[in-house]
């Protein structure tokens, strides 16, 4: 049996307070695959960013790892030192965040971003970090020229695609996005999620897509798992989450949708 490239055993993580303490993940386990694409969703504050963040090694204090393992490719993420840690994130795991569109420096001209990274992790030249970086923009159907612009002469939908292929561009074996269509209509969201699953089948990378829109996820995760109150309730493949939900939460999540043609959603039949 294939070992998973990320396990997820036995994770708690609690948030600390100064008269108590909140329990924000309890004792979640999951897997994800070489070349999957596995989705995390449930309603806001349920403890799927809290997940994202702890699987990155980007959780900060009150947020505590309490138990538990994040084991990629065997090797735990919680017991890598400083200098580790440093070469897990980019190299091994990267990172889409909410609003992600909006994390590029306003300052900076995209190759200067691009740049930041390529020298930081890999050593570049001016010049090698000038040829990954268009080919990295045509891998998101930007023109490479477009390289000395600045995020605010791009439209949303393109500057979360620069983001993406930032992300990309030391080939981590992982890609954690958290809400990476936040605030992007919905033509757009589609077509950015195309263009990761087509990049993924290309490149072999797995996924880590964390939402609240079930609806958006079915599409495009081979597996899914519903998260309720910090607890992992249900995981199954996206067609038996749809088609054939088992746990009432999940059952609720899609009586939830509002019908197209009129009848109640509970009494709506899958299709």
């Amino acid at each position: 049996m294939t070992t998973p490239l990320l396990q997820v055993k036995n994770l708690t993580v609690d948030y600390i307070g100064d008269t108590s303490d909140f329990r924000a993940v309890d004792d979640v386990s999951f897997d994800v695959a070489h070349g999957e694409t596995f989705g995390l969703a449930g309603e806001s504050g349920c403890g799927k960013s809290t997940i994202a963040f702890a699987i990155s090694r980007l959780h900060k204090p009150p947020a505590l790892i309490r138990s538990g393992e994040i084991l990629l490719e065997g090797r735990d993420v919680l017991d890598l030192n400083p200098v580790e840690l440093r070469d897990f994130r980019w190299r091994e795991v990267a990172m889409v965040f909410q609003s992600a569109m909006n994390s590029l420096n306003p300052v900076l001209r995209i190759q200067e971003q691009f740049y930041d990274v390529l020298r930081t992790h890999q050593k570049m030249n001016r010049a090698q970090a000038r040829e990954r970086t268009a080919e990295m923009l045509r891998l998101v159907d930007i023109p490479p020229d477009r390289m000395k612009d600045y995020p605010h002469q791009f439209s949303g939908g393109m500057r979360q695609r620069i983001v993406i292929a930032i992300c990309l561009a030391l080939n981590p074996k992982i890609v954690v996005m958290d809400e990476p269509t936040t605030a992007l209509d919905v033509v757009v969201q589609r077509e950015i999620l195309q263009r990761i699953n087509e990049l993924r089948r290309t490149f072999g990378f797995s996924v880590l897509f964390i939402t609240h829109d079930l609806g958006l996820m079915v599409q495009f995760c081979d597996r899914i798992g519903i998260m309720l109150a910090g607890k992992l309730v249900e995981q199954n493949t996206a067609e038996n989450i749809y088609g054939d939900p088992q746990h009432d939460y999940t059952k609720k999540l899609w009586a939830s949708f509002p019908s197209l043609h009129g009848e109640p959603a509970t009494e709506r039949a899958p299709t």
